[in-house]
């Protein structure tokens, strides 16, 4: 007799199933709809640009992405920009994680002083825009202590990412089973062991997805930066825009490029996540 998980792939296969068990005409269904809301969109901002007079002009974009210099590849201001963006997103990336790591662990600490410490930053963090903060680090702090821009705009993103992946952890390290703790240290393992060994490896598999999320904020979040004077890919934008009035082209290129990023970012996250899953 056929098992009974093998007779409903049949069944589904049979019937035309597409993508995860989809029918084949509801994903084409779909496919449909997201093409026809895509020309929908396309179609009222071609109206809308009409009616503004606006002469577009994408052949004078490339020239700021790639140009070509006695037969060499030459970057343009937006790919040197976007540069600035990855390296400025990569170490805050890092220094969000150990942020938020040491902030989690402060929250679940037996000591009282490192409990209100991670309290205290948390509810500032916060409870404040991040561009205030970006002002705040760039023109009090780091004229006193002489941080260079790039620095300033690593802190003030690591510190505001951070805190949130404090809770995103925090929240994946109280959901381990309290079995799992006793049962390591009755092997004799230190808490710092059980944290490293036990916990933590399941805590940040299961925290994978928010921890994406969070990532894919700080990648936004980065364009704040270009306000204090670095020149990453929004800062590089607004000049080329400032010179040429290219406003649209640019613009859309800019959200594009962000767009690319994000989804790359998640794309390898989830890839990530699907190899750690048990079984994966």
């Amino acid at each position: 007799m056929e098992p009974t998980g093998d007779r409903q792939d049949h069944e589904r296969r049979r019937r035309g199933g597409g993508l995860r068990g989809k029918p084949f005409f509801a994903v084409f269904f779909d496919v449909v709809k997201f093409f026809l809301f895509g020309f929908l969109l396309l179609w009222l901002l071609a109206g809308g640009m009409e009616r503004l007079g606006y002469h577009w002009q994408w052949y004078r974009v490339p020239r700021y992405l790639l140009s070509i210099e006695d037969g060499r590849w030459i970057a343009g201001p937006l790919l040197r920009g976007l540069l600035v963006t990855l390296e400025i997103t990569a170490v805050s990336l890092l220094c969000a994680f150990a942020v938020g790591l040491v902030t989690a662990l402060f929250r679940l600490s037996g000591a009282p002083v490192a409990r209100a410490a991670a309290r205290v930053y948390l509810e500032l963090i916060r409870n404040t825009p991040l561009l205030i903060q970006i002002f705040f680090i760039y023109f009090v702090v780091s004229p006193v202590l002489g941080w260079s821009p790039f620095f300033s705009a690593v802190l003030a993103l690591s510190l505001f990412e951070g805190a949130y992946a404090s809770e995103i952890i925090r929240a994946g390290i109280v959901a381990i089973p309290r079995g799992q703790w006793e049962a390591a240290r009755s092997l004799g393992i230190g808490p710092w062991g059980v944290y490293r060994h036990v916990i933590l490896p399941q805590a940040l598999r299961n925290t994978l997805p928010p921890l994406t999320g969070q990532a894919v904020s700080l990648i936004k979040d980065s364009a704040l930066v270009s306000t204090i004077a670095i020149y990453d890919l929004t800062m590089e934008a607004q000049a080329i825009v400032a010179d040429t009035f290219l406003t649209f082209e640019i613009w859309f290129t800019v959200a594009a490029v962000y767009l690319v990023l994000t989804l790359g970012f998640s794309s390898i996250a989830g890839l990530l996540e699907a190899r750690l899953r048990p079984g994966g």
